[in-house]
């Protein structure tokens, strides 16, 4: 019989999400409200956060990640249009080949999971142009699109490059203090505010 032991770093990430638990406990809403107040304690989030990655670390092996789920999704076009030879020769997709996996629905939830949340706080509302960009650019949809999909296209790449994204470094590997997580959350801020400056100076 296997007997799971709680690693150390696990046991200690277990004590700090419980800190953080009753921190955030004290700032939040009463329960009646939690679920439809617009916006949660970052205290509560970054703890239930914590919480997730621990129990997918302990059901699945691996951590949380995003950037692959559209390396899947572009292998899956790419199958569709030209083969799936032509793809599954490919090292990446070696293993298991372009598909849908559980790191792929947790996209797909995180956008189900978004609208849900803001039906339930009255805050959804289609906008195709931000009050923040109209002021800076004008009312421009082609603009602000061309932009948007440029960007994302850059961001992806990146995380591929970087070999994980936000949620693959910034969360899944900092909370396991892999240096090199730690240094490209780090660039993912320092990014974020020089392009914020350039973009709304």
């Amino acid at each position: 019989m296997r007997v799971w032991k709680l690693p150390l770093t696990a046991a200690l990430s277990l004590v700090v999400l419980a800190a953080l638990a009753s921190l955030a406990y004290g700032q939040t809403e009463p329960a009646a409200s939690a679920w439809t107040t617009a916006r949660w304690s970052p205290y509560l989030c970054g703890a239930g956060i914590g919480v997730i990655c621990w129990f997918t670390f302990l059901l699945s092996g691996t951590g949380i990640g995003a950037s692959g789920a559209y390396a899947q999704t572009a292998g899956m076009i790419e199958a569709a249009i030209r083969g799936k030879d032509r793809v599954w020769n490919r090292t990446f997709y070696s293993d298991t080949g372009p598909g849908v996996d559980w790191l792929w629905m947790v996209v797909a939830g995180v956008i189900v999971g978004a609208v849900i949340s803001s039906l339930a706080a009255g805050s959804f509302q289609w906008m195709l142009l931000p009050p923040l960009w109209e002021q800076a650019f004008g009312p421009g949809a082609v603009h602000r699109l061309a932009v948007s999909f440029a960007g994302g296209m850059l961001l992806g790449f990146g995380a591929r490059l970087a070999g994980g994204c936000t949620s693959g470094h910034g969360i899944s590997g900092a909370l396991q203090l892999v240096v090199s997580s730690w240094m490209a959350a780090a660039c993912f801020f320092i990014g974020g505010v020089i392009t914020a400056f350039l973009i709304y100076p």
